[in-house]
């Protein structure tokens, strides 16, 4: 096999930044079909994101592991784009600014209970985007030890 077949591209892209862009072994990525885990050569699609986390496994055999919220991604036999709402590298976390994040996400959600739908779908979405970024920080750590 060549050593081309055992690496694609790579790029996950939201409207502030490309959050990475590299050549990766595989990469598994939550859609709202379920999880999927994307090697090299795979067949062609497109889905929708659902919040969760995403571990890449680079060329170099390290990993890197990112939260994301919403989006489209379109796997290609030779490259995977990401097109998300929001993404952010477990590296760049801030551990307390996510627990503090996801706590006031709680009370206001609390306190939306009795109000409009809009508001508290919104905030559920926000605890989940927040639970998606401590899911993935824990994941990066855990990496990092076992490394």
């Amino acid at each position: 096999m060549s050593q081309a077949l055992n690496f694609f591209k790579f790029e996950i892209v939201t409207p502030e930044r490309v959050v990475l862009k590299a050549s990766v072994r595989q990469v598994s990525i939550p859609t709202v079909e379920g999880e999927i885990t994307v090697l090299p050569m795979h067949v062609p699609l497109v889905s929708l994101l659902k919040t969760g986390v995403i571990e890449a496994v680079l060329e170099d055999g390290g990993r890197d592991v990112m939260a994301v919220s919403g989006g489209l991604v379109e796997v290609l036999a030779d490259k995977v784009v990401i097109l998300a709402d929001s993404a952010e590298r477990a590296a760049e976390m801030d551990e307390a600014a996510i627990e503090a994040a996801h706590q006031r996400a709680e009370a206001l959600k609390k306190q939306a209970q009795d109000q409009d739908d809009v508001e508290f779908a919104r905030l559920s979405a926000l605890i989940e985007r927040e639970t998606a970024r401590t899911h993935a920080l824990k994941r990066w750590r855990k990496i990092k030890i076992d490394q």
